[in-house]
């Protein structure tokens, strides 16, 4: 039995029944029964304001917020990215969390965290552009991430089925194939 880990899963959608979350609760279910998966609530978080890290600002102070997400992706052992595309990048929800975790400078919360990413879009291509963007924009961080092949969901309105199950078992089998490679990297990287 593999020792407990900790994984952040966020969803860069804020609509309470969305693909994206939907996507995400049954990515959830491929990780090792005994591990933490959670979602981090990032649909509260304010505007990233630089003023906020700054610390020749004196008036204006870190919001409450921040340091909770912060703690919490500090704390995780891995995080797990599931987001929808929008207008050919990521939402500005999951924008406004990467750039959050990125401050300040000295104590960035992504820095060497084991990440996975599983974008989807409506159309076929599958998120292709928000993946892509939002690799660009975690590059930086020297985040390890699970490489070939990458998960792009196309046609998502198909891909739940009612009682929240992945409708298609090559898809339940290729999404469950990812996460289990994205559980070796987090063993390998915490080991």
């Amino acid at each position: 039995m593999s020792p407990n880990y900790t994984i952040s899963v966020l969803v860069g959608s804020l609509r309470r029944d969305s693909y994206a979350l939907k996507i995400a609760k049954q990515a959830m279910t491929f990780f090792p029964q005994n591990w933490e998966v959670r979602i981090v609530d990032i649909s509260k978080l304010p505007l990233y304001n630089f003023e906020y890290d700054d610390p020749n600002v004196t008036d204006v102070h870190e919001p409450r917020e921040y340091q909770q997400f912060r703690h919490s992706i500090k704390q995780s052992h891995g995080i797990l990215f599931v987001t929808p595309e929008n207008n050919r990048t990521i939402p500005a929800c999951l924008k406004n969390a990467v750039d959050i975790g990125s401050k300040p400078n000295s104590d960035v919360a992504w820095r060497n965290k084991p990440m996975g990413i599983i974008s989807h879009s409506v159309g076929r291509m599958g998120g292709y552009s928000s993946q892509k963007n939002l690799r660009l924009a975690l590059s930086y961080f020297d985040m390890p991430s699970v490489g070939q092949p990458e998960v792009f969901l196309g046609q998502s309105p198909t891909l739940i089925s009612e009682d929240g199950t992945f409708a298609n078992p090559d898809t339940r089998d290729f999404v469950a194939d990812y996460i289990s490679r994205l559980a070796d990297l987090v063993i390998e990287v915490n080991a």
